[in-house]
């Protein structure tokens, strides 16, 4: 492992690039094009939404033998996060001996491109697909496409393109054998630094002549103690909302503090009764990890965004950025889940429907992050529901969402417990509604009485996204979508 400073060092093709002199909120995708001129990725909507900018970010592997994959927005991932990795553009596929991978050959042969502009972020966001999933199926493609926008061609051209590429499984891999020896050179170092007397130095990727910096520790000490030193630090994991500060509000913060390196917070601890959720684990891992425990949370996350974003962005980070409308939030409070807080070598526990004391307002003090996020696993009995409301099915913001956790005894609810998003300032729970629903049997609760709990729990509101007719409406009918379907006691 070597290491220069101020210079962010990825590894692209078989080479080591050093990116020297840039912002330290340069995107991946503007560094691309302008500096590197791969002008292959394209900048659509520049928030993450239309895919044309996908590119595929790689990591050493647990051995430490082979690269890892995710598929990435480029256009709001910021260029400091690829020090230690290795990019891979549409311009990577093309072989030494001039000949196309099959993903691009398939789309040629199938017509699966017209005016051109979008088709490099659906090469890319199939050809990553198609390294860990060789034969995936129509579903699985529609999927992997999903954060990919075509004008053109009504995708079908695009997914008879997929299905043609596969037939040549052999040739599907890419090669990246001359990638894994330069990502163990420029690896990041797995220790902090240390002063002659002991004390932690967190040392910059990025830093400017006024002193502001890009860091990438690896350790949580490392993390906490930078904090506590510079509490109004930005924290970066996934990028997916620092990325859209960064290009629609131009905003510069002075420190970030990048976590993907750190490799506790990328750990997922199974105890018997619950998951220790690292605060940089994606949702993708986190889907994953509960779609047989709890598949209405997992299709909750499928929802969520693309793959793209899934891949990057955080359950933690969701939690902290606080939005009204954060998707994961109700299911997580429903659920009865905690937060780790720490501030410098002290940790806390927080309840999460006590994490929020306002829109975007936490409890978190200065230079206090989440270390992790605590998700109960399912309790005997216990029924677990939830569902998204948005105009559009797929990619869409929530007009609300609710979750709901109860178990029947006797034929009767207990153990009630229901939040939203969307109804008010933060996602939060329903006491009141829990209140009505709680020792009563299914068939016995009235609309009329949710309604007038709905009513006394939260100010009406019209939004740009549903007015308050509506959105009580769909909370009062979601909770008796919820205890109607459920009849008989869950063993």
């Amino acid at each position: 492992m070597s290491q220069v400073t101020n210079t962010v060092r990825f590894v692209l093709d078989g080479k080591i690039v050093e990116a020297q002199g840039e912002r330290r909120t340069t995107t991946v995708l503007d560094y691309l094009r302008e500096q590197l001129h791969r002008t292959g990725t394209k900048e659509g909507c520049a928030e993450g939404d239309c895919g044309a900018c996908v590119v595929m970010v790689g990591s050493l592997n647990a051995s430490g033998k082979g690269v890892d994959y995710v598929p990435v927005n480029s256009c709001i991932q910021l260029l400091p996060s690829l020090d230690g990795k290795s990019v891979k553009t549409v311009e990577s596929l093309k072989k030494a001996d001039g000949s196309l991978h099959p993903v691009q050959q398939a789309m040629v042969d199938c017509h699966g491109s017209q005016c051109g502009f979008c088709t490099p972020g659906i090469v890319m966001s199939l050809v990553n697909l198609v390294q860990v999933n060789p034969a995936p199926k129509r579903q699985e493609v529609s999927d992997a496409l999903s954060g990919n926008l075509c004008r053109c061609t009504g995708y079908s051209p695009i997914l008879d393109a997929a299905s043609k590429a596969c037939e040549n499984k052999a040739a599907l891999k890419l090669d990246d054998a001359a990638d894994v020896p330069l990502l163990q050179e420029i690896r990041r170092s797995a220790t902090p630094t240390l002063s002659l007397e002991g004390d932690i130095i967190v040392q910059p990727v990025v830093r400017t002549r006024k002193g502001n910096e890009f860091v990438s520790p690896a350790t949580i000490a490392e993390v906490a103690d930078y904090l506590v030193k510079h509490p109004t630090s930005t924290l970066l994991a996934g990028s997916t909302e620092v990325g859209l500060q960064v290009n629609k509000q131009f905003a510069r913060p002075d420190h970030i503090v990048y976590l993907g390196n750190v490799a506790e917070l990328k750990q997922v601890k199974d105890t018997p009764n619950a998951w220790h959720i690292g605060a940089v684990v994606s949702l993708t891992e986190v889907e994953g990890l509960v779609a047989t425990a709890y598949p209405d949370f997992a299709e909750v996350l499928r929802r969520f965004g693309s793959p793209p974003i899934r891949s990057t962005a955080t359950l933690a980070g969701n939690i902290a950025n606080g939005s009204p409308i954060g998707d994961s939030m109700p299911c997580l409070m429903a659920l009865g889940t905690t937060l780790t807080l720490r501030c410098g070598d002290k940790t806390r526990t927080v309840s999460l429907d006590q994490f929020y004391t306002g829109q975007k307002q936490t409890v978190l003090k200065a230079g206090e992050f989440i270390e992790a996020v605590v998700l109960p696993k399912p309790q005997a009995g216990q029924v677990f529901r939830a569902h998204k409301v948005s105009k559009r099915f797929e990619q869409d913001i929530s007009a609300t969402c609710a979750a709901i956790t109860y178990t029947l005894k006797g034929g009767k609810l207990s153990n009630v417990k229901l939040a939203y998003n969307g109804l008010a300032p933060s996602p939060c729970r329903a006491p009141k509604l829990e209140a009505v629903l709680e020792g009563k049997a299914p068939a016995d609760v009235k609309e009329s009485d949710l309604d007038a709990a709905i009513a006394a729990s939260f100010v009406a509101r019209d939004g740009l996204r549903a007015t308050w007719a509506y959105r009580s409406l769909v909370a009062r009918n979601l909770v008796i979508d919820f205890i109607e379907q459920q009849t008989t006691e869950v063993a």
